[in-house]
């Protein structure tokens, strides 16, 4: 599963070109194994999952949205989601850039105002490469998990989460 990001214009030019790639397999056929969200959700055992690549305005790059103008986005994540993957961080969590500088917090918002009200269990996230990490906020669980610094250098590790399917009355297994 992906969410598509501020450098990824081939997502936001040409969506059906850039999903017919990533679901290519060696051989050039059609896997299909690869979910693309944007804007949308999609429920596997059980679990509903929500993903956006929108973020506010940053150097006119993809998916670059007016700070103010991304409430319509944000009013389509329903609530009882058990992740919500989003390209940036909402505002003050894990959302500076220098965090030991005290840099100052670039997040959304109005994403922060739609997760208050959704309620994801998991908010996963990255964009701010100096936000790397985890932490606990009301009853979800954040996690910036840029793999880069802002030199754009992979040292940090990625995330692994586990969660227990649910059954199809939505009680976990």
């Amino acid at each position: 599963m992906i969410v598509a990001g501020n450098h990824d214009w081939l997502f936001q030019k040409n969506r059906a070109l850039a999903e017919s790639l990533i679901n290519q397999g060696t051989m050039g056929e059609a896997t299909g194994k690869i979910i693309y969200l944007q804007d949308s959700g999609v429920t596997i055992d059980g679990l509903k999952i929500h993903g956006s690549p929108q973020t506010p305005w940053f150097f006119d790059w993809a998916f670059n949205v007016r700070r103010g103008e991304l409430k319509p986005y944000w009013d389509k994540i329903p609530e009882g989601l058990d992740i919500l993957i989003t390209h940036g961080p909402p505002s003050g969590i894990l959302d500076q850039a220098d965090p030991h500088l005290g840099s100052e917090h670039v997040g959304c918002e109005e994403l922060m105002e739609a997760v208050e009200r959704t309620k994801p269990k998991i908010h996963v996230f990255g964009h701010i490469h100096g936000g790397y990490g985890k932490m606990e906020h009301v009853n979800t669980t954040f996690i910036n998990a840029s793999i880069c610094d802002e030199r754009y250098k992979p040292i940090n590790a990625p995330w692994v989460i586990d969660m227990e399917p649910r059954d199809t009355h939505g009680e976990e297994k």
